[in-house]
């Protein structure tokens, strides 16, 4: 029996010429105690989709029913958990927990309604943390009230908006095991929007993909047992099966093609460069000790006496190789890379790069972030040549803007490099970081988690873009990321950080699988859910320590 059911949905914004359907004729049914992902990129209409079964937003045209009868607006019947975590940030936990259940449970005593928030508070794991409110909570902690507040309610569909998808990897995980539990307990009907495949698989009996167009595409069923653990399916034949064709469908539908390239890169110098001649006439043996980092301490003072983040990191890069740095949040991973930036001071040790020590930053290091720190009133490329009139003082004009617009092209914005940075959408502004760090001709390319702030959709397409500019430059890159896919994708070496304080180099992984390198072709081939089950060990590993360490 179904219990929710959209009938020819169709939903746009705007009108007349500037009219812009989001969602065409859209059917869906959802049986009673199923949970169902809906998964697809930004902009695709999940958010509108879930609006309409909650009651915020009516369809254009269409029927959206609860039970057979139409949806008119919000009902308690329905509990819907945002995204962002819309508490009140004056109440405590406890309190905003009340707001919902004092509205549906009037009819209650002051004590009954009491016990009732007791009981959702403790089901999230929250009973220590009832009397604070949200500005001293973590974010994994206050989605968690978000969660309780919904369930409170009690109930018969709970609709779940990317619930998880502003919290690090470690905290996503532990509160998808929550999602999970809560599910299993209750059976309650769910329907979770996503954009992450593993999160879809991890949880959903059917994966029904939003595509682009505004259309829902054919079910993906998911018949693996319950409960599901994220390691042990690593191994399972059709958990990789169905990761495969998940994962294929959503970049044949949504990923854009590789732009054709229609310009040469002008051979030109930077300024930390060195002719062609010189640079063979100076090639020696440190090629393969290119990036050394030796002993490295990173020591902070604080009210309690110092606390030491890194210690004892030590590491040798060659020229032209890619590491990726992975561990959970707080390990370090970002110090090592601010220090090798210049930006950063080193406590103890030091880092040796070409045969120099790094003091302080330096166009031959380009660093990209997670947020791409563009000048807003600029357009893209003149934020991308910005730094290269710096570091091709030699050149002319038309020769630096010819590597301006190279780099542009590459990254895939030949139609929008006269936009002003602050016209373009996250994934675009990332797309230009890459382009500046790149333009630069950099002897380092830092990178601290680049796509962490994106949709992991558009988190793949730039992916798929960094590698086919880098196998053009071969540059020495280091990559911080906290994605397992990500770090073996990109990566000659993975190296596994330690739990911080004192977080250290626990486990180097050498990843030998061919370049270039494609996500489908790494679904693909034979050792890659090997190496993914050394990292996923690895952290699970750390994660055991983490939790125990917060428990003491």
């Amino acid at each position: 029996m179904s219990i929710l059911d959209l009938k020819g949905v169709t939903k746009g914004f705007g009108a007349g010429k500037s009219r812009v359907n989001i969602l065409k004729d859209i059917d869906l049914s959802v049986k009673d105690g199923e949970f169902v992902a809906i998964l697809g990129f930004s902009g695709t209409g999940k958010t509108t989709l879930i609006n309409m079964l909650a009651g915020l937003e009516m369809p254009d045209q269409g029927s959206v029913s609860f039970k057979g009868a139409p949806i008119t607006g919000p009902g308690r019947e329905r509990g819907l958990v945002f995204q962002s975590y819309s508490l009140m940030p004056w109440l405590t936990v406890g309190g905003n927990i009340s707001l919902a259940v004092d509205t549906v449970y009037k009819g209650k005593s002051k004590v009954e309604r009491a016990e009732i928030v007791d009981k959702y508070v403790k089901l999230v794991g929250l009973s220590h943390a009832k009397d604070r409110r949200p500005a001293e909570l973590s974010g994994g902690m206050r989605q968690r009230v978000s969660v309780a507040r919904a369930l409170s309610m009690d109930p018969e569909v709970l609709l779940l908006d990317e619930p998880l998808s502003a919290l690090d990897a470690l905290t996503r995980a532990n509160l998808q095991d929550e999602i999970e539990e809560i599910w299993q307990a209750d059976r309650k009907t769910v329907v979770l929007i996503t954009n992450d495949v593993d999160e879809a698989i991890l949880l959903a009996d059917r994966i029904i993909p939003l595509n682009p167009d505004g259309t829902l595409a054919d079910a993906f069923e998911v018949n693996i047992p319950r409960p599901r653990d994220r390691t042990a399916m690593n191994s399972d034949v059709a958990f990789k099966k169905l990761r495969a064709d998940v994962t294929k469908y959503l970049m044949d539908v949504g990923i854009a093609s590789k732009v054709e390239e229609t310009r040469v890169l002008p051979d030109v110098t930077p300024i930390h460069g060195a002719p062609k001649a010189y640079a063979e006439a100076a090639r020696t043996q440190t090629d393969d000790r290119f990036l050394q980092f030796s002993q490295l301490d990173k020591v902070y003072p604080t009210p309690n006496g110092p606390l030491t983040v890194v210690q004892g990191f030590d590491m040798t890069l060659k020229k032209g190789e890619f590491i990726s740095l992975i561990g959970h949040s707080g390990c370090g991973k970002s110090t090592v890379l601010t220090m090798a930036a210049g930006l950063n001071e080193i406590s103890k040790g030091a880092i040796i790069l070409d045969g120099k020590h790094v003091t302080e930053a330096d166009p031959e290091r380009a660093v990209v972030f997670q947020s791409p720190s563009l000048f807003p009133w600029l357009t893209a490329k003149e934020n991308v040549s910005i730094g290269v009139d710096r570091v091709y003082p030699k050149a002319s004009q038309p020769e630096r803007q010819d590597v301006v617009e190279y780099y542009l092209e590459r990254v895939g914005l030949a139609d929008s490099m006269e936009k002003a940075a602050v016209d373009l959408s996250n994934g675009m502004k990332q797309r230009v970081g890459i382009a500046r760090a790149f333009a630069l001709s950099p002897k380092l390319l830092l990178l601290d988690e680049p796509f962490g702030m994106l949709d992991s959709l558009t988190r793949w397409e730039l992916q798929e873009v960094l590698m086919e500019v880098w196998s053009r430059t071969k540059v020495t890159a280091i990559c911080v990321t906290h994605d397992v896919d990500e770090a073996i994708l990109l990566a000659d070496r993975v190296v596994m950080m330690t739990n911080g304080p004192r977080a250290t180099i626990g486990k180097i992984m050498d990843v030998n699988l061919p370049r270039p390198r494609s996500r489908k072709a790494l679904l693909e081939h034979p050792d890659y859910y090997v190496y993914r089950e050394q990292l996923l060990t690895f952290l699970e590993e750390y994660e055991h320590g983490h939790k125990k360490k917060e428990a003491a």
